[in-house]
């Protein structure tokens, strides 16, 4: 059977709340006591219930995480980042992969909520009705990182994705492109989609170069949606001198694809993504991306749900950090 807090009790000679002072970290415990009750723990192997305690405090020093496909690079990044910071604060965290699907993302809330969590870090698509009703429901904060709500009713940690890509079709522009291609995510994609794509249509209206609609490609993110789009850029008649990625998976895709036709990169075609993951420096030539400090997203997003616990006076519920462009290979 396992030990309990009555065996040690009992071993050391004292009161159980005296141990559960010591367990605690107590100060008010005499010193020969807590020697006693230290002896006592390493003796009969004592390991405290996690549960019991939270019960007791009510707080269970757990942290939910979700996250959309945690085989990605994109997000393990920020998984790192909000991890480095729960181990400094002393939160354990329960990881969830939550597949980018709605009703999947709803019932995992509700199972962290059942687990006790402290907090949610939420990372998810689009921010629906029936999300926010969760959110507001939920009797702990919630954090949403690299994850947009329009309504801005939730504390939030992204950068100006919008802004991000005006600067990377901008960059393009001034190289001396006007015909830039654009690998999109889906347009009801709030970030990948519709924020980047209202960028790169502010870029081109700033600069009076007229949109054409054949320019823009849909894909899924992956590799593969990156190489395949190639086949519609490199089938224009007036064939696009510059590729905007919405995700540096899909950057990866578009260079070997242009590779792959017998094209140079960025001899004939320069190539600029987004993110700034490890892919960026794996691929050759070496990738031009928008900078988006995904390790710090996810620390920041933890260090606000930290504050938010443990009510601490918060200044800026809506952050949003810096972004910048690194110029690498891809481009002139």
């Amino acid at each position: 059977m396992n030990t309990t807090i009555y065996d040690v009790a009992r071993e050391a000679g004292v009161s159980m709340a005296t141990v559960s002072r010591v367990v605690n970290g107590n100060p008010n415990v005499k010193p020969t006591t807590r020697k006693k009750v230290l002896e006592a723990i390493e003796r009969l192997n004592y390991r405290p219930n996690a549960v019991a305690r939270g019960l007791a405090s009510k707080r269970t020093t757990t942290v939910g995480v979700i996250i959309p496909d945690i085989s990605s690079i994109f997000f393990s990044e920020l998984a790192r980042g909000i991890e480095d910071i729960a181990t400094m604060y002393k939160y354990n965290i329960i990881l969830c992969n939550s597949d980018q699907n709605k009703d999947k993302e709803i019932h995992l809330i509700n199972t962290l909520l059942e687990k006790q969590v402290d907090g949610i870090v939420f990372m998810g698509g689009e921010i629906t009705e029936e999300h926010a009703e969760q959110f507001k429901r939920a009797p702990v904060p919630i954090v949403l990182a690299a994850t947009l709500d329009d309504e801005k009713s939730f504390p939030s940690v992204n950068i100006d994705y919008t802004q991000a890509a005006e600067d990377a079709i901008q960059f393009l522009i001034e190289k001396g492109h006007k015909r830039i291609g654009m690998l999109s995510g889906s347009l009801e994609d709030p970030i990948n989609g519709y924020q980047k794509f209202a960028g790169y249509r502010q870029a081109l209206q700033k600069n009076n170069i007229e949109f054409d609609e054949n320019l823009i490609v849909i894909g899924d993110y992956t590799y593969d949606s990156g190489m395949e789009a190639m086949d519609a850029f490199l089938a224009l008649d007036e064939k696009p001198t510059a590729l905007f990625a919405s995700n540096d998976e899909m950057a990866l895709g578009v260079i070997h694809g242009i590779q792959d036709r017998g094209y140079d990169v960025p001899g004939d075609i320069e190539v600029l993504g987004f993110d700034n993951t490890r892919l960026a420096t794996m691929v050759r030539p070496t990738l031009t991306t928008v900078v988006q400090p995904l390790y710090d997203i996810g620390a920041v997003s933890m260090r606000l749900l930290t504050k938010l616990m443990n009510k601490e006076e918060v200044d800026n519920y809506t952050v949003t950090l810096p972004h910048r462009i690194e110029s690498r290979g891809s481009t002139k």
